[in-house]
């Protein structure tokens, strides 16, 4: 028995035990890096469609008109004019899209989590304020065009709508990418027909900020830009939808921005940009997509979390005064400050940061 300690054989076999764990190691070490560039591309791929997807459908349809396959662009226009006002009227959405495998990926990637604080009654209508704007948005997309948070099961019964700019839906194919995903324009036709011609069980998602929010938007930075907006609080009157304020932790960490002071040029054309166009040009910048220490598109990996907080309950004023909409705009910034201090601490703030409200 003492001979076999230093056998060939004995050694042979510790030799390919030590090999398979080399493998299964190698193979875990594979499997890890595998699972993070499937989280980027799946986060680059949304951020490239919101940015680049409109245009470059517009300009390869408009050249397709010059070639021998017109018949396409012309037969899509034919029923894009058909079609002009879906959107209008609460889109298209495909429960299948909303469940794409891709959309947990990019959940994953920061990650992203909802938190519900209170049920939501399917009897009743609701319009929820996401805060703060970011560059992009990217909670109010994963969390309410997407089933990666599970929003359908946390709300049951509840159809989540995200509104954003009307113009979005004037591009060929990005509006198709965007209805599949419960997105809508952002104006009064289509709050109005979903808060009145769809039924009970809508939450229609505005980002109230806007814009000119995302122009502050920074790191470490919690601010708001909700003190003179108020045409969605008339809104809920108008159908009495109850106000759901919704803040995102995490929101403003993902992107830097150079951020242009009051009375610069590049403020200047910024808000001519915002005025005419609808929209405010950023200058920003992620980590590349193949480093963390390189500049690109690709957003910084920080933890997203956003809560819903308790429905305030409006009243159906078909002609609401300014005293009743200031009275419920009062109400709804109260309970968004109280929401951001109850979890602050939670999500990794200090006890003593304060949300601006402008």
């Amino acid at each position: 028995m003492d001979s076999m300690k230093g056998s060939p054989v004995m050694g042979a076999g510790s030799s390919i035990l030590s090999a398979l764990q080399d493998i299964f190691s190698v193979t875990w070490l594979n499997r890890s890096k595998v699972e993070k560039q499937l989280q980027v591309i799946s986060v680059l791929q949304w951020v490239l469609s919101f940015l680049v997807l409109g245009v470059a459908c517009s300009v390869i349809l408009m050249y397709t008109f010059c070639t021998d396959c017109w018949l396409i662009a012309v037969l899509y226009f034919t029923w894009l004019a058909f079609d002009w006002n879906t959107p209008k009227k609460g889109g298209r959405r495909s429960q299948w899209v909303r469940n794409w495998a891709v959309w947990r990926y990019f959940r994953d990637y920061f990650p992203i989590q909802l938190v519900k604080t209170h049920n939501l009654l399917t009897t009743r209508n609701y319009i929820f304020g996401y805060h703060p704007h970011g560059i992009m948005g990217l909670g109010a997309f994963c969390n309410f065009s997407t089933e990666a948070t599970e929003v359908s099961k946390k709300f049951p019964g509840i159809r989540p709508y995200l509104a954003t700019l009307a113009g979005n839906f004037r591009m060929p194919v990005l509006r198709e990418y965007l209805m599949s995903g419960g997105i809508c324009p952002v104006n009064r036709d289509t709050i109005d027909y979903l808060l009145s011609k769809n039924g009970s069980g809508n939450a229609i998602i505005i980002v109230v900020g806007g814009a000119a929010e995302s122009l502050s938007s920074m790191p470490g930075k919690n601010a708001v830009t909700l003190r003179n907006r108020k045409g969605f609080v008339k809104l809920a009157l108008r159908h009495g939808a109850d106000l759901v304020p919704t803040y995102s932790f995490g929101e403003n960490e993902v992107y830097k921005q150079v951020i242009f002071e009051e009375g610069s040029w590049g403020r200047w054309v910024q808000k001519k940009f915002q005025k005419y166009i609808g929209f405010a040009p950023c200058i920003f910048h992620g980590r590349g997509l193949f480093s963390s220490d390189t500049w690109g598109l690709v957003p910084y990996s920080k933890p997203i979390t956003t809560v819903v907080g308790e429905p305030i309950t409006i009243p159906k004023l078909e002609h609401p005064t300014q005293q009743d909409i200031d009275l419920y705009h009062t109400m709804y910034v109260e309970a968004l400050v109280k929401l951001f201090d109850k979890h602050k601490t939670k999500f990794g703030l200090l006890e003593t940061e304060v949300l601006e409200v402008n």
